[in-house]
């Protein structure tokens, strides 16, 4: 157990422990064998303690000693990773858990040694994670790898060489993917199916994330933090610096996109298969069918639509993620989990089934809507009560901001602060009932606006408790609330006396204030439901998605220069065609009779929809575009031609 702890202490990165071993010479390809044969003997002997302590051993020589750069090293590792495999796939009956997990932990330490290529530790994940479910030693090597992996990927979160080593493939993504998926509706699933004791006991452990959805948020947040936190070096401004940049941003943003889908569409199945328990719960005689309703929102929040959904969802609203590719890809994800969302905490609101609709035809329902009286569809058409109907949204300034100073001041204290709340038509100011002052001179001025020289609202100071002053300025400190016009007030105090020895800290307290922007004070909401939360994050998120795609690709320099020449009439109406190589240029071939011979500039004129192009051989008149004066006469000082004149025919 010794060697045990020290195992434990040198995976610190921070003790003087763990740069003295990393300093020690490797261990040599005949002591890792001696090891290899005490392990099979205690193995052959049945001999529990010594096998444990050799698998401490073989962790630390994995870390620390052993380098397999010889093939008579390559020869001892294959025969050390058998060993290790056997003990892993051993019956439960032959093997102890605490054994099982000290194999894990073992083949964790040397994953880079008992399978030095990318392949292999591929394949060795792709085992643990397709088997993991029908073997409980696969299982738990899974959960230490992926555990190991998510620390290291969190210790790195700003990126580093090692990076690659620890972001899997998307295969690898993919099977945790549907681990944690399959996971998430499990627990769903047990607030329904469990017991009642069963279930309380469950609300106690929860939430606990996986090894698997461990990984995952790190994974999540590692590509997060990289193309959101990170800015590019301002003292480098070299071209291949900066294409090294973009090139780096492009593909964290295509790596984001890859898993956001995946993430989505999973949270996809767990929303459905949310929805259906709440409307079992719902439908269902159980006695605690309520207490289970209301633990249904924890246990929600412990699957992947608690840990992963809510960050995803903050980190795409960034204007670096915002973008036109992300937005044509992710949309129909999100109409759908926006659609799930709002009908579950809907029916989570109202406890009461929303699929009557489904008792009657739509036949039948339809011909019942055209019996309606003119009443009765005035009343059919008003819109119902959704999922926010009865709630309390909390406002950013719900809770007030509180500005205040040290406690109790000091000589020669000096506090000057601003609170700015947008949109707020008035302040209203709450002082607390223990400000104090030593002089009346040591007082707070209070300004309506953004810096003293604003309009002069009130001042405070002194105190009543028979100290300094004994005496207050004016009315003294409001017992009322304070009411300053406009969205701005600035504090401003000054403590301009020194503190008199026998002056205790109540007289020298100082001031609190709370600024609010709406008078009531009235306790503020502690939030709203998971759900309802996640209804509005989604529906924010689609709007804005919305919203990119409506306007659509970014307008070019190009297009910014020539945007008077394409606001010309004379183009809008020609012709143009797309080329062999796909140019696009205005149309040679003329147009087919039945265009008028004559547009006028000053109305708008649009091809007739059944006009194609002309059969070959056929030529027609081209329609004549008739020019306003002021055009005509430029292009005859341009040209240096004069208005042709008319003649009279002489007869």
């Amino acid at each position: 157990m010794c060697i045990h702890q020290l195992n434990l202490l040198a995976a610190s990165n921070n003790l003087p422990i763990t740069n003295f071993l990393g300093k020690q010479h490797p261990i040599e390809a005949h002591h890792l064998s001696s090891i290899c044969d005490i392990m099979e003997k205690a193995m052959v002997n049945g001999d529990t303690c010594i096998i444990r302590c050799i698998l401490v051993v073989f962790q630390v020589v994995f870390k620390f000693f052993f380098s397999p750069q010889t093939e008579r090293n390559r020869d001892i590792v294959r025969r050390s990773g058998l060993l290790l495999w056997q003990l892993l796939m051993a019956p439960r009956d032959q093997i102890c858990s605490e054994i099982q997990k000290e194999v894990c932990l073992a083949i964790s330490s040397g994953l880079n040694i008992l399978y030095p290529g990318e392949a292999e530790i591929n394949n060795l994940l792709k085992l643990v994670l397709t088997e993991g479910e029908r073997n409980s030693g696969l299982s738990q090597l899974r959960d230490v790898i992926l555990t190991n992996l998510a620390e290291q990927l969190q210790n790195n979160r700003f990126g580093s060489e090692d990076d690659e080593h620890y972001r899997l493939n998307d295969e690898l993504l993919h099977y945790i993917l549907k681990i944690v998926v399959r996971e998430s509706c499990v627990l769903i699933t047990k607030c329904q199916t469990v017991s009642k004791d069963d279930f309380q006991r469950l609300l106690s452990t929860v939430p606990a994330a996986s090894s698997c959805l461990r990984y995952l948020m790190a994974v999540q947040n590692h590509l997060l933090s990289n193309t959101i936190l990170i800015k590019p070096d301002e003292n480098d401004d070299s071209d291949s610096s900066l294409q090294g940049e973009t090139l780096k941003v492009q593909e964290l943003k295509t790596s984001i996109l890859s898993l956001a889908t995946q993430i989505l569409t999973g949270c996809d199945e767990v929303l459905e298969m949310l929805q259906q328990v709440t409307t079992a719960l719902i439908n269902s005689d159980i006695p605690d069918r309520e207490q289970r309703l209301k633990g249904l929102e924890q246990i929600t929040k412990a699957t992947m639509l608690g840990h992963l959904l809510p960050v995803l969802l903050t980190s795409l609203m960034h204007p670096n993620l915002q973008t036109l590719t992300m937005a044509d890809a992710l949309m129909p994800q999100l109409v759908q989990l926006v659609l799930y969302t709002s009908q579950t905490a809907l029916l989570l609101k109202t406890q009461s089934p929303v699929f009557s609709e489904l008792t009657s035809s739509p036949s039948c329902a339809s011909e019942q809507k055209g019996k309606l009286l003119p009443d009765e569809r005035m009343l059919e058409e008003k819109e119902e009560p959704g999922f926010l109907t009865g709630l309390k949204i909390p406002a950013p300034w719900a809770a007030g901001k509180t500005v205040e100073t040290v406690h109790p001041v000091r000589d020669n204290y000096k506090f000057k602060e601003t609170v700015h709340i947008p949109g707020a038509r008035c302040l209203y100011l709450r002082f607390d009932n223990r400000c104090s002052s030593q002089y009346d001179y040591d007082k707070l001025v209070i300004y309506a606006g953004p810096n003293t020289n604003s309009r002069k609202v009130a001042e405070y100071g002194g105190n009543t408790l028979g100290y300094g002053s004994r005496s207050v300025l004016g009315t003294g400190w409001p017992k009322d609330l304070v009411k300053v016009e406009g969205d701005t007030v600035t504090f401003s105090f000054e403590m301009r006396s020194g503190r008199e020895h026998n002056t205790p800290d109540k007289a020298m307290w100082g001031f609190a204030c709370t600024v609010r922007a709406q008078e009531s004070s009235e306790d503020v909401s502690g939030g709203l439901p998971f759900l309802v939360d996640l209804a509005l994050g989604l529906s924010v998120l689609a709007c804005s998605m919305l919203r990119i795609l409506y306007n659509g690709p970014e307008i070019t320099k190009d297009e910014e220069t020539c945007q008077e020449l394409l606001r010309s009439k004379l183009l809008q109406r020609c012709q143009w065609q797309v080329e062999a190589n796909g140019v696009i240029s205005p149309a040679l071939t003329p147009s087919p009779s039945p265009l008028p011979l004559t547009i006028d500039e000053d109305r708008e004129f649009t091809y007739p929809s059944d006009v194609l192009v002309p059969p070959v051989g056929h030529y027609f008149d081209l329609p004549r575009i008739r020019l306003p004066p002021g055009i005509m006469i430029k292009l005859r000082e341009i040209s240096g031609r004069a208005r042709p004149q008319f003649r009279p025919s002489i007869k």
